[in-house]
């Protein structure tokens, strides 16, 4: 399997319904309905920090290893730099953007607040991303936890990864009892703006650190050969998928309840305490952790399990993830990711400058959308549409050894 394809199809799948997720329509749309989070606690946001922490510790643990910490280090760092600007960069673009276009301010209000070039203090709160406008958040918290990802891969190398485990877990306690109030409170008393919004933040990310450090170790330790997934992912070994699957059968009633608002409200309160989204909280770290060891073992078992329905589910499951389009969009997920923010933005503004749209109207929209996501993604490809060589090949290709192959 060439550059970790099932893996791009799974982020460019998260990529597509994160922005089916994202896009906001004056009395809701249908096609928003259509997804997994209506059946269990796990959403495609969560998919994507997982399989980001998957890639940087398969990818930079491979550095590390043949070219020392130092280069790994360096390199890690070059790219947190390189996805810090483009995070500025949207940033700053919707800003200009509100400037320009007619009743922007108002409209985009709920997602920026009293955002604008003349509050110094504001800027600043965005650009330490204590303040992340809405849907501008995945980004930042992504390079945040790449801050400490040498660090991690280095001691998951030094077959001290179960350090790094037990700090996460420790880390994903303090998130869920709340004790990074300690810091934030101040911090939020100190950025307070006009709105009256200070730190403003959709992810906790002490909560959601055990999703992308989880995998960095998984990442790191496949790299390093020092798991053996053949013996642990085999289709004779189906402990793994059984206890799996009986985890996603106990949430499902649950989310369905939980979906419909049909939960009596004596439980209410026990069960909310449990399912904070933002800390990432035991109902969604048990159900994700259930959903994502059942989707691995199917894709990476499932094709050689005795029976033919286990086998028919493993099909479909790599089938969808082997798409091209989504392959596509999965090659350049960050990138991609901060386009479909321009795109849920101009979606936004477009609709709160329309009469109520229909349903068919808001579904053409989002398939448009849909098409307009692979736009970066094309860009960064074209050498290969166009049947050149891109320049880095060339040069590679300059660079061989005569006689090799």
């Amino acid at each position: 399997m060439k550059r970790f394809d099932i893996i791009d199809g799974m982020r460019g799948y998260f990529l597509v319904f994160m922005l089916i997720n994202h896009l906001i329509f004056a009395g809701g749309y249908f096609l928003v309905k259509i997804n997994h989070n209506q059946l269990a606690f796990v959403e495609d946001a969560q998919g994507f920090v997982f399989l980001s922490g998957l890639l940087i510790g398969m990818v930079y643990a491979k550095k590390m290893m043949r070219n020392g910490y130092a280069a790994g280090r360096a390199a890690i760092y070059t790219r947190a730099f390189e996805l810090y600007r483009y995070a500025m960069g949207i940033v700053l673009v919707v800003l200009v953007a509100q400037m320009l276009l007619p009743g922007a301010y108002t409209i985009w209000f709920n997602w920026l607040g009293y955002t604008n070039f003349d509050d110094p203090l504001r800027l600043a709160a965005i650009a330490s991303f204590l303040y992340q406008p809405t849907f501008m958040d995945i980004l930042p918290q992504y390079i945040v936890y790449m801050l400490f990802a040498p660090m991690l891969v280095k001691l998951v190398l030094e077959d001290k990864w179960h350090y790094v485990i037990a700090g996460s877990i420790i880390l994903w306690m303090t998130a869920q009892l709340g004790l990074q109030q300690i810091v934030t409170t101040p911090l939020n008393d100190l950025v307070m703006g006009a709105d009256d919004q200070g730190v403003r933040v959709s992810f906790n990310l002490l909560g959601w650190q055990i999703v992308f450090y989880s995998a960095l170790v998984l990442g790191a330790l496949t790299s390093a050969g020092k798991i053996d997934w053949k013996k642990i992912l085999s289709p004779d070994n189906t402990f793994i998928p059984k206890v799996a699957l009986v985890l996603v059968l106990f949430f499902l009633p649950l989310r369905l309840i939980t979906a419909h608002e049909l939960m009596p409200p004596h439980m209410i309160g026990k069960f909310a305490s449990m399912e904070i989204r933002a800390d990432f909280g035991p109902v969604y770290l048990l159900n994700f952790a259930a959903v994502a060891l059942l989707v691995t073992w199917l894709i990476v078992a499932g094709p050689k399990h005795k029976a033919a329905w286990v086998r028919r589910i493993a099909g479909a499951l790599t089938w969808v993830f082997s798409l091209k389009y989504l392959q596509l969009l999965g090659r350049h997920s960050l990138y991609v990711y901060v386009w479909h923010v321009a795109i849920v933005y101009f979606v936004y503004y477009f609709d709160g400058r329309s009469p109520e749209l229909d349903e068919l109207t808001k579904t053409a929209i989002a398939f448009v959308s849909i098409a307009l996501l692979s736009i970066p993604a094309l860009w960064r490809e074209r050498d290969r549409f166009f049947g050149t060589p891109a320049p880095q090949t060339v040069q590679a290709q300059q660079q061989k050894p005569a006689g090799s192959r």
